[in-house]
């Protein structure tokens, strides 16, 4: 569950921290308070888009930071493998800092990418914003409700699918580069004989380029690497008659071997030097083969060279690398090898993709089967928990339609949701009939019956009771009152029947600090709560009638809520 929300410097949030409970939290206030900029916040902490006006004037950054506990297992699982440690208490505290053109987020102290927050999100939270449910009447996203729904059953089927149909697309794209004339045929085999053999008859040896930058480099520098390599032997050997390192060490030798019989510590000092003369004596021969090994001839340059130009030019045209040019080898020769029996070929292709769509087919299958009862299981549900919502005479369906020549990495088929609201109505697509308050008692109801399914502990909803009143609004009320004795209920609303609910009640205004406007945040008690519910049912002017009126309905929804 979502323990607490701290924000720091956003929008008109000076800086306010939110403990939530259990049950149904509730968060009312006066139209432009600021109610959206708490949801937004939590938004924001998930990995929700930034932007630098989000920040508090005057400030340099702002803050959002969520405190999440009681994880279930499969949560804590999932946190384990993105090798973030919990903290000792079993907590998750996500921590995202804003700033001009850039933001920074935190998990547990780990910095973690907007794609991990999101993520992390995904089987932490499922919020509910304002419009979301205007997505119902995209019907693209009935296939997404239906597979969310099934995934349990679903998930291994459609792993295997995508798998085998990218098998299927693959061999029906060498199919396709198999169907040519006889003309075009040719072509592309005289090609293919030409840079097949142009890299044979080069003979490439992986490593071989290395080796001769190397020496070409060498070869283009020898006067410079002979020039030093003579002098240090001059300095060091005194082939030019002068003194020399080898001369001098030698005289060092000498006079210390005349009076070593003197001294004891003297044999030790000439044993060290006896040493550097035979290292230096071993050095100037390791030179001297060095500079003998310079040497080489015109020719020996040119090979080298033309050698060097062949492999480059191998490089250049197919690959950037030789390990990339024998690549290009392999696949061109299996290219023209498949060219020179293209009949054979195209017969071998054609069994291979007909057992590949066979496999496909029977996959698909498979996965639609699942669809069509995981459908039937949906829809029965939804049906009963429009009903709890004020639907009295709703029929629901999911039709689903399977076309074998349309086939996907999800299967071949489409699902669209039909309903029909009143007696004797046909059923129709979702969006030729619901208005935007059945929308939002639709979306509530999915909510509700994917709630009872997934892991996922805590559900925030930003108005859900858009487009009601009345009896309808009660029905909301309830149908959230049942959600939360099993989940955390985050809810924003405006309406008093659903406030009336709440477990827990916050009240969000906007005033003054220092001359400049903040939101706040409260937690209201018993007394405060009435006296809010009472606003939301009478506005400004609140009379000892609407006082008893919402103790009435505070007292019904306790009632309710016992069962």
């Amino acid at each position: 569950m979502l323990y607490s929300l701290h924000v720091k410097n956003l929008a008109l949030i000076k800086e306010q921290e939110i403990e939530f409970s259990k049950g149904l939290n509730i968060l009312t206030g006066e139209t432009g308070a600021g109610k959206s900029v708490i949801i937004g916040s939590v938004n924001l902490a998930l990995g929700g888009k930034t932007d630098a006006g989000l920040i508090r004037t005057g400030e340099e950054s702002a803050l959002v930071e969520l405190t999440f506990g009681e994880l279930n297992d499969q949560q804590k699982k999932f946190i384990k493998d993105m090798d973030i440690e919990l903290d000792e208490d079993g907590t998750v505290i996500i921590q995202r800092k804003i700033m001009p053109g850039r933001s920074v987020s935190k998990i547990c102290g780990e910095t973690v990418s907007a794609r991990q927050l999101k993520d992390i999100a995904s089987i932490l939270i499922n919020i509910h914003g304002q419009n979301d449910h205007q997505e119902l009447l995209h019907k693209k996203k009935h296939m997404e409700i239906l597979d969310d729904y099934c995934m349990n059953e679903l998930k291994t089927p459609l792993q295997e699918l995508s798998l085998r149909y990218e098998e299927m697309r693959s061999l029906e794209k060498e199919l396709e580069d198999m169907s040519m004339d006889e003309s075009s045929r040719l072509r592309e085999q005289e090609l293919l004989e030409f840079e097949v053999n142009e890299i044979n008859d080069a003979n490439v040896v992986l490593g071989e380029d290395e080796e001769l930058e190397s020496r070409y480099h060498k070869m283009v520098n020898s006067r410079k690497i002979s020039e030093a390599a003579y002098a240090a032997s001059a300095m060091t050997s005194g082939n030019d008659g002068e003194d020399s390192a080898s001369d001098l060490i030698g005289r060092a030798v000498r006079e210390l071997s005349s009076v070593s019989n003197y001294d004891s510590d003297i044999e030790d000092l000439l044993s060290q030097l006896s040493d550097i003369e035979n290292l230096l004596t071993d050095f100037n021969h390791s030179l001297s083969d060095y500079v003998s090994d310079l040497e080489f001839d015109d020719e020996d340059f040119r090979n080298t060279e033309d050698r060097l130009n062949t492999l480059n030019h191998l490089k250049d045209k197919y690959g950037g690398s030789l390990e990339k040019v024998l690549e290009y080898l392999e696949e061109k020769s299996s290219r023209l090898e498949a060219l020179s029996d293209l009949d054979a070929v195209r017969s071998k292709l054609t069994k291979s993709l007909d057992d590949k769509r066979k496999e496909v087919l029977l996959l698909c299958k498979k996965i639609s089967d699942i669809r069509k009862k995981g459908a039937r299981s949906l829809q029965d549900k939804l049906t009963e928990a429009l009903i709890d919502l004020n639907f009295l005479d709703v029929r629901f369906e999911i039709e689903i339609k399977s076309d074998e020549d349309k086939i996907s990495s999800k299967g071949y088929d489409d699902a669209q949701f039909m309903i029909s609201t009143n007696p004797g109505e046909a059923m129709r697509p979702l969006d030729q009939i619901a208005s935007g308050g059945e929308l939002s008692r639709i979306m509530l109801a999915l909510k509700t019956v994917v709630a009872d399914k997934d892991d996922i502990s805590t559900l925030i909803f930003d108005e859900i009771d858009a487009g009601i009143s009345g009896r309808t609004a009660w029905k909301v009320s309830q149908k959230l009152g049942e959600l939360s004795k099993d989940h955390q209920i985050i809810c924003i609303t405006h309406l008093p029947q659903i406030a009336a609910m709440s477990d827990t009640h916050f009240m969000i205004e906007k005033g003054l600090d220092d001359g400049r406007t903040v939101t706040s945040i409260s937690k209201l008690d018993a007394d405060a709560s009435t006296s809010e519910l009472a606003r939301l049912l009478g506005g400004e002017e609140i009379t000892d009638a609407v006082i008893q009126n919402a103790l009435e309905m505070r007292k019904l929804a306790e009632e309710t809520k016992r069962g």
